[in-house]
């Protein structure tokens, strides 16, 4: 599973639309995962939850955007697909250093953003499927800071899903945020492979999140009249965690990544 959400190649006619920017810096998370900070080009805009299209040696792919929109920079959580799997723009990725150039679409799409017409947010994410969360929480937080808003105003249940306990790579800022903002974010990671040697440290949750979604909502006494629930990553997860809560009256957004490249 991967932060793509919808393949492309540059279309000949829209190369004169293309932004050339640089890569600021990398963190190598895994062997297939890896976070970058590209620039954000001057009057560069997009809502929490939105995507950006980037491209190398015009192979294209979008990927949901990790920053708020307040930040400098623009920051993406990117899985490995091996060319021998057919991975076109994430092997170059994983070839570049600082300064390297980059081209980016100048316009953010995407309709997977924060609801404030809703009390209550599930949020349920695998793996890179948490990005968009991350930036929902980021912003939130800034206009607490900023006076904005009031941090009882919503509250946001992540729950993160991964096979694997090194794929938490923002766990430690989300519990940060539900320890400074319990009113605002609540976060519960979960291993669905814990007998792994991998995961022998740890002693948290277990279990894949839509085997969890039924009981933490009704734990938590979430109401279908107050709760949207987002799904973001696997399609298979996101089917389950459908069959599960449509029938009960739950309205659910979804984002698929496919570990398509």
């Amino acid at each position: 599973m991967v932060t793509n959400i919808k393949q492309s190649v540059t279309d000949p006619k829209r190369k004169k639309n293309l932004l050339n920017v640089k890569l600021i810096k990398r963190e190598d998370i895994t062997n297939d995962l890896l976070k970058i900070w590209i620039e954000k080009p001057n009057g560069y805009t997009f809502k929490p939850g939105q995507y950006c299209t980037i491209g190398i040696n015009g192979i294209e792919r979008a990927y949901s955007i990790v920053s708020a929109p307040y930040e400098k920079n623009i920051e993406l959580f990117v899985e490995l697909v091996p060319e021998n799997e057919g991975g076109a723009l994430t092997p170059l990725i994983w070839k570049l250093s600082p300064d390297d150039p980059i081209t980016i679409r100048p316009r953010a799409k995407g309709i997977f953003v924060f609801n404030d017409q809703w009390q209550n947010h599930l949020l349920l994410a695998t793996v890179t499927g948490v990005v968009p969360y991350v930036s929902f929480i980021r912003d939130y937080i800034k206009k607490i800071e900023n006076h904005e808003v009031k941090n009882d105003r919503h509250k946001m249940h992540v729950l993160m899903g991964a096979s694997y306990l090194d794929e938490f790579s923002y766990d430690e800022e989300l519990k940060s945020a539900a320890l400074k903002y319990p009113d605002l974010v609540a976060f519960v990671p979960s291993v669905s492979r814990p007998n792994e040697s991998k995961n022998s440290d740890w002693s948290g949750t277990t279990g894949r999140v839509n085997m969890l979604v039924r009981d933490y909502a009704n734990d938590n006494s979430l109401s279908p009249n107050d709760t949207l629930i987002y799904a973001c990553g696997h399609p298979g997860m996101i089917e389950d965690v459908k069959e599960k809560m449509i029938p009960l009256g739950f309205t659910i957004d979804e984002e698929r990544f496919w570990k398509e490249d």
